[in-house]
């Protein structure tokens, strides 16, 4: 229990710095949302023939603890230890009522044998693959229809060893699109907290068509040039707690997101209920996402107190014509963005389509986003907010914004200005001053709930 506890507070250190003097005991948290479950059942990986050198591979370790947690059923659930070693293995599916615990420098290492990776079927809301048609490779770790699920420990690792599936991504071989670190599809009541993970082959954390989800004291690292390593992706899914946690990888830091195009539309399931808070990480693409892929709709996001740098974007709310779709209630504040190619960008020109088969004529619908208290350092440009003609984005409302720009190296022209088009709303204390659309079209009281 010491260790456990030694190891929250070593990766809470990470993220101090940039939080207020409020002692950590009282800070804000929507984890308890999920209530994290004792096991009085315990076994460990090597009950079953685990071997953590490094070399052995542990399938059929693996899939057997597993099974056993899924058929004896024990009362309260299993644990399943993994003690400090290195634990080559293929994928495998999780259970429920189990909790995965690593100790202290273990480490469950995917194989790189891609050949034997299983497949499974595409999501309905995404009709193919996210990368080509067709089913997908397996998530390194997996659940589906689970409930009572916890990954957690001592500060374990879990590899993904992703650069061979981002070479094949890089050389074009790829014969389907490449599996996730963990995802959780149709599951309830999931925490995964005080794991470190490195190098996924695709998103990191992905759990799709969920509920009452909490990830918290995660650390999350791939490198920036790595191809779709998305942090944690809450996909159509509700009430999703993501908390005190460090992400750098090679593309969105946090993204909600609902489904793609027509077959998001049809299969009808929204994102809502999400709260990020006290985030800290780095990207070349965003820190703050929502979209692009957001058919089935986006409402209820709260996301404050986020610590980014060397950015791409800070802040990205993005989607497409035939995306539909409805994106509603974003609340960003306290946000401290240093190093950054753009600070907010809300546009409706990104992401493509599945197939040719997506409605042109269906538009998504961009409502009420309030963005407040945001201080940036080295930011080439403020923002952008980017409407659809058939479809201009409402109630954009900014306040209290200081993102000081750079020169670009080798001119004499000031940072570039805030750019914007079929977008109405209001600003308050914004700094450089933004764009006309939203310092004249509304009044500023309309937008009095956000500021």
């Amino acid at each position: 229990m010491l260790l456990f506890v030694v190891s929250i507070l070593l990766c809470f250190s990470t993220i101090v710095p940039f939080l207020s003097s409020i002692a950590i005991a009282e800070l804000i948290t929507c984890s308890g949302m999920v209530p994290m479950m004792h096991r009085n059942d315990k076994i460990s990986i090597t009950d079953f023939g685990g071997v953590g050198d490094g070399r052995t591979l542990n399938t059929y370790a693996f899939r057997e603890a597993i099974y056993r947690i899924q058929h004896l059923r024990r009362r309260g659930g299993t644990l399943l230890y993994i003690p400090p070693g290195v634990y080559l293995t293929e994928s495998f599916n999780l259970t429920s009522h189990m909790t995965l615990y690593l100790a202290r420098d273990a480490v469950i290492k995917a194989t790189q044998d891609t050949g034997n990776w299983p497949l499974v079927a595409p999501l309905p809301s995404y009709g193919r693959g996210r990368e080509l048609p067709g089913g997908r490779y397996m998530s390194f770790l997996h659940g589906d229809g689970l409930h009572d699920v916890v990954i957690t420990g001592e500060n374990g690792t879990i590899d993904g060893q992703g650069d061979v599936w981002w070479d094949m991504w890089r050389q074009r071989t790829l014969q389907f699109t490449r599996p996730s670190l963990i995802e959780f599809v149709n599951s309830q009541n999931i925490i995964i907290s005080n794991v470190i993970f490195r190098n996924s082959p695709f998103w990191n954390i992905h759990p799709v068509y969920c509920s009452n989800v909490v990830v918290r004291y995660v650390t999350i690292l791939a490198p920036a040039d790595s191809p779709n390593t998305d942090g944690i992706d809450p996909d159509s899914s509700s009430h999703v707690c993501i908390e005190d946690s460090y992400i750098s990888t090679g593309d969105d830091l946090v993204a909600v997101k609902s489904g793609w195009d027509e077959y998001g539309i049809a299969y009808g399931r929204r994102s809502f209920g999400i709260t990020i808070r006290r985030i800290t990480g780095s990207s070349p693409f965003a820190g703050i996402a929502i979209g692009s892929e957001t058919s089935g709709g986006v409402e209820n996001v709260l996301a404050e107190h986020i610590h980014l740098y060397n950015m791409g974007v800070g802040i990205h709310v993005k989607t497409n014509i035939g995306r539909g779709g409805l994106i509603r209630n974003i609340s960003v504040s306290d946000v401290y963005l240093e190093n950054a190619r753009k600070g907010i960008k809300i546009a409706g020109d990104v992401g493509d389509h599945p197939d040719n088969g997506f409605n042109p004529n269906a538009f998504p619908v961009v409502k009420d986003i309030a963005i407040k208290n945001v201080w940036g350092v080295n930011v080439l440009q403020a923002g952008l907010i980017q409407g659809l003609r058939n479809s201009p984005f409402t109630g954009i409302c900014l306040s209290n914004i200081n993102l000081a720009g750079v020169t670009p190296k080798g001119s004499r022209s000031p940072p570039p200005p805030w750019k914007c088009s079929d977008v109405s709303g209001a600003s308050h204390q914004v700094s450089p001053w933004p764009c006309s659309e939203l310092s004249s079209t509304i009044p500023i009281n309309s937008c009095s709930t956000h500021f």
